[in-house]
């Protein structure tokens, strides 16, 4: 495995970096383990026009053209948007009309919540239990000591018109389409490399999904991501890399997470950020 740092060659002497780092990871890890985040999550399922009961979730779920429903049955009910809804003698019917890709509705029954939403162009129903052992269980992800190394200058190139991104999935024949605005170019250890960024969750903000030398090693294999603020001056950026963080894939089956596209698998080992969950001592 090809590394441009060790973190056993750097002391972190920056206390202004680590101290920002840390309550960074502090406030993210509080994030995922949330009473409903994606380590409540208990089950994945795909709807289709076939009426279908699960167990972790109330009701018969199917979809159609005109998107999902629910059909409650006397003594269950759902809450969406303070309303809630009941089944009686005749069983009753609820529409949550279509979903659009990447969007989802949520609701309610007890403690659990119920992710009703789309991906790659499917309609699916994901229940979450704050009681699922993966979330009771759950004991924070190791990560590799903050090292301002990792923090690294870049440049934004952008392409004369967004341009769509096909990418796979953690979950096998679903596929991603993400528009990408352009490119990032960096260097590590004097070697020129770039990655293809997608826009991020706030205006002018982006994000990567890259794999490097350490995936599959200390880092999770399939992917990593790591959010960028939005470019400043000549289209100037800050990487990060202390802030890679780790999709829901890498704690659970149930997830649907985008696999990075082909040229953002960089042939060097980024030793930063979040390492494979459950495997502190790498």
């Amino acid at each position: 495995m090809s590394t441009l740092q060790s973190e056993s060659d750097v002391t972190v002497d920056d206390t202004a970096f680590a101290a920002e780092w840390q309550a960074w990871h502090d406030s993210h890890e509080k994030n995922r383990a949330d009473p409903h985040g994606f380590l409540a999550v208990t089950s994945l399922n795909w709807l289709d026009e076939t009426p279908t009961r699960y167990p972790d979730a109330p009701g018969e779920w199917s979809t159609s053209a005109a998107g999902p429903v629910v059909t409650l049955a006397d003594g269950e009910q759902i809450v969406i948007d303070g309303q809630t809804i009941s089944g009686s003698t005749e069983p009753v019917t609820y529409a949550f009309g279509i979903i659009a890709e990447r969007g989802g509705v949520t609701a309610s029954a007890g403690a659990a919540e119920f992710e009703v939403a789309r991906r790659g162009g499917v309609d699916i129903l994901r229940p979450r239990h704050p009681s699922h052992p993966t979330l009771v269980d759950y004991a924070g992800t190791p990560v590799y000591p903050p090292n301002p190394r990792w923090n690294v200058d870049g440049v934004f190139a952008p392409f004369d018109e967004p341009r769509p991104v096909t990418v796979g999935s953690v979950s096998e024949g679903l596929e991603h389409v993400y528009d990408s605005p352009g490119v990032i170019e960096f260097e590590l250890g004097g070697e020129s490399l770039s990655l293809t960024a997608f826009n991020g969750p706030t205006p002018g903000s982006l994000f990567v999904l890259f794999t490097d030398a350490t995936s599959g090693v200390t880092t999770y294999a399939a992917n990593r991501s790591l959010q960028i603020a939005a470019p400043y001056a000549e289209g100037r950026v800050t990487l990060d890399f202390n802030r890679a963080t780790n999709l829901p894939c890498a704690y659970t089956e149930f997830a649907t997470c985008p696999l990075p596209p082909a040229e953002n698998r960089l042939p060097v080992g980024i030793e930063a950020g979040e390492k494979i969950p459950g495997k502190a001592a790498l």
